[in-house]
């Protein structure tokens, strides 16, 4: 399965929901994701540089993983299945052990954030996804800026929203 490797581009938020933005770095493409807003929030206070007076969860999780010898070396939006789509983070521990964790996407990038490691999209992701193109002018970049302040989920995924979730599913499930 080929990687690509990605960078945050932006968030856009609401009161109930959020779109993180993943630019392709050496390419085109920009695959909007829907996460949930207090994890666009935690991505986005640790983007910002300030510094929580108490641990935030990502922040905890981050400092547990570091402070028992292990280290964060890349995230992995591995898939994507009824507009869900899925992660991996992968944690390296001592010295030549590496394990790989189910989690949403949202969490895996603020734990990204947090740790400094990169954000991979897989090749197949990105050809079952929508995605957007990316802007080339100064022009084109403002302009793209302002219609991410007005994009609903209808305008990337049409008229076949997410399946609703059962009521007590998991929550691991319910990030898109």
């Amino acid at each position: 399965m080929k990687e690509i490797l990605v960078k945050i581009y932006s968030i856009a938020s609401s009161l109930t929901e959020s779109i993180i933005f993943l630019d392709e770095v050496d390419g085109i493409r920009i695959l909007p994701i829907w996460i949930g807003p207090f994890e666009a929030q935690s991505i986005a206070i640790k983007m910002s540089g300030y510094v929580s007076p108490r641990p935030m969860t990502h922040d905890l999780l981050y400092r547990v993983i570091r402070d028992i010898g292990a280290r964060v070396t890349k995230v992995l939006i591995s898939g994507i299945s009824e507009n869900t789509y899925f992660s991996k983070i992968y944690i390296s521990y001592n010295d030549n052990k590496t394990i790989e964790i189910d989690s949403r996407p949202s969490d895996a990038i603020a734990l990204s954030v947090r740790s400094g490691s990169p954000i991979y999209i897989s090749e197949d992701v990105f050809e079952h996804s929508q995605v957007l193109a990316k802007p080339i002018s100064d022009e084109e970049i403002k302009t793209f800026k302002e219609k991410l302040k007005n994009l609903t989920p209808k305008d990337i995924i049409g008229d076949n929203p997410p399946k609703k979730e059962k009521e007590g599913k998991d929550e691991q499930e319910t990030d898109n």
